[in-house]
């Protein structure tokens, strides 16, 4: 193993909080492979990059030597995760979750070792649990603590109902730790409070204390909210290389740095040094991280023709002729610019159709616009539209 001052300059990059940082340090002192917990609830098949924050900092315990517990929350996700919610989450079926936990797993082996990873189910000792199993577990904190949570407080301040069987899952997540005898459990910062509650949980039954490694939640593609398939601003890992080039492509170059921090093992601090005196330009530090993460989910040759492919098609200027084509009907000519996104499909709405234009994302033959009154003339025979990166169509207009 590396020395503990090399573990802690590893594990702490990219961390929102260690609590208590001292007790990583003693638990690494201990000289032994640690038990690093991750439990995920396997909701829906498809994960994006903000799910594959926490699978990182579980990879680089891997990497030092440590033993890595991936476990799947077949019964917590059948209660469903209040974390940060305003609502009662849909209930699942048992069938549901285990559907979507053979997907997850699948993707999450991009980024872990599958060779020196355990993965267990809390359905293992869950489903043995009594009643009485239960109210024990119930027992062992109090509605006035649970209350404490800001996402509880919240909703009880706005009159939105609390379900009894929300409470449970604190509890079974922290019970999880209990069983594990997990060493360390990493989540988000939406963890916080049931990760805590596990070092409760553990000392209440005369374990060692878990110590919570904390990750931030990665911004979407927008970068001002946190990546969401809801949102809209999202990178699956089941996407196509070409689709995930471009959606990196297309962040800011100060996200770019945050993707980097948190996605990848690169020193971030190396790669602003480098821009900064003018040694690497922006593009070229977005089309390495790009190419990275394509790499990570589809392979090296998948990475070296989405990154030619990027080049051809929007550095070189260069339009590939296997087009999507739009054959134009109604309304007729002339015709607004976010009518023509929105009605062709490019967009889903003229709001958003108009926040492209006003960022620059939107080019019309080649030429950028960014008033949204622009109106394409009766004198057009064909177009080619281009939002942001990725998007693409030919526009045949109706002739006369």
């Amino acid at each position: 193993m590396k020395s503990v001052s090399e573990q802690l300059a590893i594990l702490g990059r990219g961390t929102a909080n260690i609590i208590p940082r001292e007790g990583l340090e003693a638990k690494l002192r201990e000289e032994r492979p640690l038990r690093v917990k991750l439990g995920v609830d396997p909701t829906a098949p498809d994960i994006h990059l903000g799910h594959t924050v926490p699978l990182q900092k579980l990879r680089q315990f891997q990497d030092l030597g440590h033993h890595a517990l991936l476990l799947i929350g077949d019964y917590t996700a059948m209660i469903g995760d209040p974390s940060g919610r305003s609502a009662t989450r849909p209930q699942l079926t048992h069938e549901q979750v285990m559907d979507a936990a053979a997907s997850f797993q699948e993707q999450a082996f991009k980024v872990l070792d599958r060779t020196r990873t355990e993965v267990v189910l809390n359905g293992d000792w869950f489903a043995r649990f009594s009643f009485q199993d239960v109210m024990r577990l119930c027992a062992r904190y109090t509605v006035a603590r649970m209350l404490e949570r800001d996402d509880f407080t919240r909703r009880m301040k706005n009159e939105q109902p609390i379900g009894v069987h929300e409470f449970l899952y604190p509890l079974m997540q922290a019970q999880d730790s209990v069983v594990l005898r997990a060493d360390v459990e990493l989540g988000g910062t939406d963890q916080t409070f049931n990760i805590l509650l596990g070092r409760h949980m553990q000392r209440e039954a005369g374990l060692p204390e878990q110590v919570a490694v904390i990750t931030p939640l990665l911004e979407g593609t927008d970068g001002a909210q946190k990546m969401s398939k809801s949102l809209g601003n999202y990178i699956g890992v089941a996407e196509g290389p070409v689709e995930m080039f471009g959606k990196v492509m297309a962040i800011s170059d100060e996200l770019m740095l945050r993707y980097y921090d948190l996605l990848t093992d690169t020193d971030t601090r190396q790669i602003r040094s480098a821009i900064a005196a003018s040694q690497v330009h922006p593009m070229d530090a977005k089309k390495s991280l790009a190419r990275q993460l394509v790499e990570r989910f589809h392979g090296q040759t998948a990475g070296a023709t989405a990154q030619s492919d990027f080049e051809r098609r929007f550095q070189h200027r260069e339009i590939p002729g296997n087009l999507e084509v739009f054959d134009w009907t109604t309304p007729a000519l002339p015709v607004s610019l976010p009518m023509v996104l929105t009605h062709s499909g490019m967009v889903s709405s003229m709001s958003e159709a108009r926040r492209l234009i006003a960022q620059g994302g939107v080019r019309v033959d080649g030429e950028r616009i960014q008033a949204y009154q622009y109106q394409i003339g009766p004198e057009k025979q064909e177009s080619i539209i281009q939002v942001g990166p990725r998007r693409i169509k030919k526009i045949v207009w109706p002739k006369g």
